[in-house]
């Protein structure tokens, strides 16, 4: 199994990535990309399956692109994904490590997400099926876009990555839709009213919903908010954006509180978090804990410790270990989530917390360290791409006793790790699933500096 979640094959000597087959499919392939050394292909049939391969429960499975390894069972899958993390290390950093702890796998493999986010379109995907049945289908849709596609929005009619209730409210939201005529928004031509669907949800069963418009027809705005109001209880933060620019971001525009509070709070051991419509968090809130608990686990942290959280979103590492150092500083170029950072750290009374608004290569150099003290411990939880190099470089001139590297891509993490070797030896390898069905993985590296 490849890092990416296809299954590698051989055939004449060239290496072939098969989108949703597992090691010990044997298959008939069609290739869409066709290189020299590789290609990437497609099933077009099964000749003999593997023999743990199992049905997928979802409906959608192999079109939507989400789940791609329902095929897979659960058990397998853990063991595909420590395979991975090992050669990341073997094959990109070429690490020397202590034995890779059993990956930690979640107690819910369905109805896990705390977010999900949808589209909606006026020229719904039909798989290649719905086009030879030769039937009339609704062409508007409200789903997610089919992989590689910008303009391609399969219509869903049931997630299983998120509790029920979401399933519920999107498919109210497009049978009110439909009954009451409102247009789909049409990504080419960019015009529509409705456009992009937002939910999030708690570990207390409580909802947001945001809803954006491509246009302001104000009328038809507040009879669809009103209706989702006084259908769904549970959603106690009620939201929405005009977004008229060609882009579906919603990060440069102002979000309106319909009804309820502009924010959920989830409870994570002893802290509450607040998670407003823009706020990155954790999308797998149970799994979370069990991820922070393994950072706050591996690093030693003394009272007298300065200690530094790169990368560090809405603050919920810093504040996690916060309790235990004499300062904790965390650095985050969103400034939506810098904002619901120190929000956190005054809901818990947390007072030695600082929060900084910058991207971490820009900021983190030699002045920075002066101002703010040398780190005696630093966590860095990166996006996919990994570290920037200059921030690699200044962590080998400041020299921490301790890194912490929490990752959700070990291939750039692997990358690294390599550089870091220069000072810093692996003393603490952990695997944590936090997203059953696909091949993401998440990965915590515990790092000493060496004597």
């Amino acid at each position: 199994m490849a890092a990416e979640g296809r299954a590698i094959g051989r055939k004449d000597g060239k290496v072939i990535f098969v989108d949703y087959a597992t090691p010990g499919d044997v298959v008939n392939v069609q290739t869409s990309t066709n290189k020299k050394d590789y290609a990437i292909a497609s099933i077009i049939e099964i000749k003999k399956a593997a023999s743990y391969r199992q049905k997928p429960v979802c409906e959608h499975f192999g079109t939507c692109g989400g789940c791609r390894w329902q095929h897979i069972p659960y058990e397998q899958q853990l063991e595909f994904k420590h395979q991975i993390v090992e050669e990341s290390f073997q094959r990109i950093g070429h690490l020397q490590h202590p034995k890779i702890q059993p990956i930690i796998g979640a107690s819910d493999v369905y109805s896990y997400r705390n977010k999900m986010e949808y589209t909606f379109s006026n020229k719904a995907w039909l798989t290649q099926e719905q086009i030879d049945s030769e039937k009339d289908f609704d062409r508007r849709a409200l789903g997610f876009h089919v992989p590689g596609r910008f303009d391609g929005v399969m219509q869903i009619n049931k997630c299983h990555l998120q509790e029920d209730i979401g399933n519920q409210i999107r498919n109210f939201i497009y049978t009110y839709a439909i009954s009451n005529n409102l247009s789909f928004y049409d990504v080419k031509n960019h015009d529509g009213l409705l456009r992009n669907l937002i939910l999030r949800n708690n570990i207390a069963g409580e909802w947001m919903m945001i809803l954006s418009f491509g246009k302001n027809e104000e009328n038809n705005i507040l009879g669809l908010l009103e209706s989702v109001k006084a259908q769904f209880p549970q959603i106690i933060s009620l939201n929405y954006v005009v977004n008229t620019k060609k882009n579906d971001t919603l990060y440069d525009l102002d979000i309106i509180n319909y009804s309820g509070e502009p924010f959920l709070t989830e409870q994570l051991g002893n802290l509450k978090y607040k998670i407003g419509p823009k706020s990155f968090f954790q999308t797998n809130s149970k799994q979370a804990k069990n991820l922070y608990d393994i950072v706050k686990g591996m690093a030693t942290i003394y009272p007298d410790d300065i200690v530094y959280d790169l990368y560090t979103g809405t603050g919920t590492i810093a504040l996690y270990v916060a309790q235990t150092a004499k300062k904790v500083i965390g650095i985050e170029t969103v400034e939506e989530a810098i904002a619901d950072a120190k929000f956190n750290m005054q809901l818990n009374n947390i007072q030695n917390a600082n929060f900084v608004v910058a991207p971490v290569e820009n900021i983190l150099d030699e002045e920075f360290i002066q101002l703010h003290g040398k780190p005696d411990v630093v966590i860095t939880d990166p996006p996919r791409a990994g570290m920037h190099e200059k921030v690699i470089d200044i962590l080998l001139k400041a020299t921490p006793n301790q890194i912490v590297y929490v990752s959700c891509n070990p291939a750039t993490q692997a990358r690294d790790l390599g550089l870091l070797s220069e000072k810093y030896e692996i003393t603490e390898v952990q695997p944590v699933d936090m997203f059953p069905q696909t091949f993401h993985i998440e990965n915590v590296v515990n790092l000493k500096l060496k004597k």
